[in-house]
């Protein structure tokens, strides 16, 4: 590779996973490490910066900090569509999503070992968590909790208003479950609170995976490494496909500020693209041979997994009215976004001890919508390519409420939950009454059906769909993220997800590079040791 551009590492991606990765590889000043992102720093830019926008981020889309895409319309929704998009900048999603860090629950992680072995285990996991994070926030188990990490986490508000306590006194009294003061404890995953635990600064700006692991002292406005780190980050610039020698991936085909260039990697090119992880994959031969041989790509490995398995949690909500004496937020704290939440399970009383339903309060022109995930779905969707130009979107299919039982447990959290908190709010203060769906709604079944795909939204928690598995069991990638069938190709980011994380993805994401970027760099150091 003489004359040509190489480097040890090549990532693709800033997000969560690509981000730490590049960090921690890089810690080691021999190493050298090139990332590609195809947006921008934006880090600065007041929409991104200052959090009172993240949940107008999140609705608008705006085409400067994102990819623009839909998905195919869902069959089993009247055949709406929904966005299919992710964050074109720094950060990737970190950098535009919702804020809220939610771990994965001791009982996900136990099925992640079960297949995937012990590094995956809730022990290991909590311990990286903990080298990850620096919270600022209260615990009852500082034990689990780290203090020193590089990624801010806020736990907002200081001061809870009205309306949230009086949003949890009734989800307390309606499911029997008491307050918790930390969501993220391993030891309390069940029941309602009044702070969320945000990605933010203590003075409340966005942590984002750019701020936290690709800021300034670590490297330059114009993507050079700091004190001798040799890292390069490669702005404007888009992956087109993997390159091969034979089954070794050797480098990258870059797009680059509208050149057309070729980099190569000594030793892994890491993939870190979340939504798009697995249109790099398929444009560089690697997926089901029948359809990649009809979009004209030379077939490197046959793998029908990649691409299936795509799930996403659902979203719908329920709209009260509010008292107008109580605020939408702490007055002294706007970026505090939340009005109180909970965790629960599955309202029918099946596995009681596991989170199957998140429930979020948001408060703004004098109305409290309480938003509703069902957090452990059964439906799957897929992502196929439609042809060889890597600057076609995918075919998308989110492939929501595809399983029936999706809409029965979308159904029962309307029918027990929402009809119940919606009486102990009205018991508490009678200005708070329910508005949509309203109770005649909800004790009609068919009508409640067709309130569900009217009122249901979308959520940017896609996952699963480069499945960390054997190939037998659905796999892409075994439990490092190495790709199966091929040499020094990695996958890192929430598509990896062997089974659904019961809550947001973005810190699955971080668990997932942070563990992966350890493993390559203690292996490298075995590999020095032996050469010497």
């Amino acid at each position: 590779m003489k004359g040509k551009s190489s480097f040890d590492y090549i990532v693709i991606g800033t997000g969560p996973a690509g981000a730490v990765i590049a960090k921690t590889l890089t810690d080691d000043k021999k190493t050298s490490v090139l990332v590609i992102e195809a947006g921008e720093n934006h880090d600065k830019d007041k929409p991104i910066m200052d959090s009172s926008f993240a949940l107008e981020l999140e609705e608008n889309f705006f085409p400067n900090y994102f990819w623009q895409g839909e998905g195919i319309p869902q069959e089993n929704l009247d055949d709406r569509s929904f966005e299919w998009t992710t964050g074109r900048l720094s950060g990737g999603g970190s950098s535009i999503n919702g804020e809220q860090y939610v771990r994965p629950t001791t009982a996900v992680l136990r099925e992640w070992e079960r297949l995937l072995g012990p590094i995956w285990s809730p022990d290991k996991a909590i311990r990286r968590f903990k080298r990850l994070e620096n919270y600022n926030g209260e615990t009852d188990n500082v034990e689990a909790r780290g203090f020193h990490g590089r990624i801010d986490i806020r736990q907002a508000p200081s001061e809870p208003t009205p309306l949230a306590d009086k949003l949890v006194l009734a989800i307390e009294q309606a499911t029997g479950f008491p307050s918790i003061l930390d969501y993220n404890d391993p030891d309390t995953p069940l029941g309602p609170f009044t702070r969320w635990q945000l990605y933010q600064k203590p003075n409340g700006d966005r942590e984002s995976s750019s701020t936290a692991f690709l800021s300034s002292d670590i490297v330059t406005s114009s993507g050079r490494g700091k004190n001798g780190r040799k890292l390069t980050v490669y702005y404007k610039t888009t992956a087109l496909r993997v390159l091969f020698d034979r089954k070794r991936a050797i480098g990258v085909e870059l797009l680059k500020e509208g050149k057309f260039i070729k980099v190569f990697s000594r030793k892994k090119v890491i993939i870190s693209a979340g939504i798009n992880s697995p249109q790099l994959l398929l444009l560089s031969g690697i997926g089901p041979a029948k359809s990649l041989k009809a979009a004209g790509i030379p077939v490197i490995v046959h793998n029908p997994n990649v691409g299936q398995r795509l799930k996403n949690h659902t979203l719908n909500s329920a709209v009260f009215t509010t008292n107008s004496d109580d605020a939408a937020l702490p007055s002294n704290d706007p970026d505090a976004l939340y009005t109180g939440g909970a965790f629960l399970p599955d309202p029918t009383g099946k596995k009681p001890d596991r989170r199957a339903v998140q429930l979020i309060g948001i408060s703004s022109d004098g109305m409290l919508t309480i938003a509703i995930l069902y957090l452990r779905p059964k439906s799957r969707g897929s992502i196929t390519i439609q042809n060889n130009d890597p600057l076609n979107i995918v075919l998308a299919d989110e492939g929501f409420l595809s399983d029936p039982r999706d809409m029965e447990a979308v159904k029962n959290i309307y029918k027990i939950y929402i009809k119940k908190i919606a009486a102990e709010l009205a018991s508490i203060d009678p200005s708070i009454r329910l508005v949509t769906p309203s109770l005649d709604v909800i004790d009609d079944d068919l009508q409640l059906e067709q309130f569900i795909k009217e009122n249901f939204d979308h959520n940017h928690h896609q996952q699963s769909f480069l499945r960390m598995a054997p190939r037998h069991k659905g796999g892409v990638v075994d439990p490092l993220g190495n790709v199966h069938g091929v040499k020094d190709l990695i996958v890192a980011d929430a598509s990896l997800i062997p089974f659904t994380v019961d809550g947001n993805t973005s810190a699955a994401a971080f668990l997932i590079g942070y563990t992966i970027a350890n493993q390559l760099r203690n292996r490298s150091k075995i590999a020095e040791r032996n050469e010497e």
